[in-house]
């Protein structure tokens, strides 16, 4: 009853969320921390009956004398008990983790928005398309370089589909807010999948999987705008503006138009020395 009045997020959110990063800011990563937090505090429940009776057995079977107490071979109830209770409780937690998972996995038909991720040493593009599959066209592209960090400009509100492929190694495309991460494989392979964003904002995203030199510093930013902004972004870009250009269109102008959350890798390098002061930019 004290329970019902509270809703998961409240409740995780009051204990730091059981060391889950938080709700996330999709869809899919608010199913995913439900589960977390419903998971926790079944564990805390169970824990708490196990250790009530272990302290109780302490308390009331402590030794009181030298004679020897009452010996039973076996007591099948209580054998029944802790039998079935951790096979139901498996069963359970299965039975949701499936659920969720499927949901996470869950692909639409006709998304509202294609991106192509393409992943490369050390770098990010990202391809606006018309449609789902290799065969589909770009109508639009964001790639970055050494000195700018990508920008993946997306709308919240909407079925997002990323159709991830890389031209050299394995990369792992991972924005920490989505809670979730997916390799990006070179080849024919392309894995899919699919988000809701429901918070507007700008995360940082890393590349997940190591794939080389420099794999610390593959980073972009997910730039997560409304509707109508994402609109006026990709229309503008669809005019042969650059990135920066729509990102003034909708609104961030100056050092807005470009990353705010992450920085391009340093180049700047002095012999077999790296980052030292007062040394030309390398070419």
């Amino acid at each position: 009853m004290l329970l019902s009045g509270c809703s998961l997020e409240s409740v995780g959110k009051a204990f730091g969320h059981f060391g889950w990063p938080g709700p996330g800011i999709s869809l899919q990563a608010h199913k995913m921390y439900d589960l977390w937090i419903a998971s926790t505090i079944a564990a805390l429940v169970v824990g708490i009956f196990v250790w009530g009776l272990i302290f109780w057995c302490i308390i009331r079977y402590r030794k009181r004398g030298d004679e020897l107490p009452v010996q039973t071979r076996f007591n099948m109830p209580m054998e029944v008990l802790y039998t079935v209770t951790p096979i139901l409780v498996v069963a359970v937690l299965f039975y949701y983790t499936a659920i969720v998972q499927t949901d996470v996995d869950k692909l639409s038909k006709n998304p509202d928005q294609v991106v192509e991720v393409v992943a490369f040493k050390w770098q990010w593009q990202f391809n606006y398309r018309d449609g789902i599959g290799p065969d589909a066209g770009t109508v639009a592209s964001t790639v970055g370089s050494a000195d700018v960090i990508p920008l993946l400009v997306v709308p919240v509100g909407q079925k997002i589909r990323f159709e991830e492929t890389a031209r050299d190694v394995i990369h792992s495309f991972w924005v920490p807010e989505l809670l979730f991460k997916r390799d990006v494989f070179p080849g024919n392979v392309r894995n899919v999948f699919e988000v809701t964003l429901d918070k507007e904002g700008r995360y940082v995203g890393r590349c997940a999987e190591l794939c080389g030199t420099y794999h610390a510093y593959m980073q972009f930013e997910m730039v997560v705008v409304s509707a109508d902004k994402f609109t006026t972004f990709l229309d503008t870009k669809k005019r042969g503006s650059t990135t920066q250009q729509a990102m003034e269109a909708i609104g961030f102008t100056g050092a807005q138009a470009y990353a705010t959350t992450t920085a391009p890798l340093e180049t700047r390098r002095q012999g077999s020395n790296w980052y030292q002061p007062n040394t030309a930019a390398a070419k």
